[in-house]
């Protein structure tokens, strides 16, 4: 079955080194402010903040004629891409989870 919601995986974060920005921290930013195409329900988005436009589907999925499970499963489908990515560079998937919370 076809996700309802769909986005593309944000994949290695384009970390090029530096004394300013731990690796951990510069991934977490790149991806609580990453951008990409999405499909929710019958909508097309274009190159949108997939966490916020999740969190707008969290707080209100009927709004988007999605279910709550809908909601919920695209926000596993990104705390586990985007975690691999934040791991890989040394953090924690639970900083992840905190943005939703915002």
């Amino acid at each position: 079955m076809t996700p309802t919601i769909t986005f593309r995986a944000p994949g290695l974060v384009p970390y090029t080194g530096g004394c300013v920005t731990e690796p951990a921290f510069f991934a977490l930013d790149y991806l609580v402010h990453y951008r990409s195409d999405m499909q929710v329900g019958e909508q097309r988005l274009h190159e949108v903040n997939v966490l916020e436009t999740l969190r707008a589907v969290l707080a209100d999925p009927a709004a988007h004629g999605l279910s709550r499970t809908d909601a919920e499963a695209a926000r596993e489908r990104f705390l586990e891409q985007a975690g691999q990515a934040l791991v890989a560079q040394g953090g924690q998937v639970a900083w992840l989870e905190k943005e939703f919370e915002r």
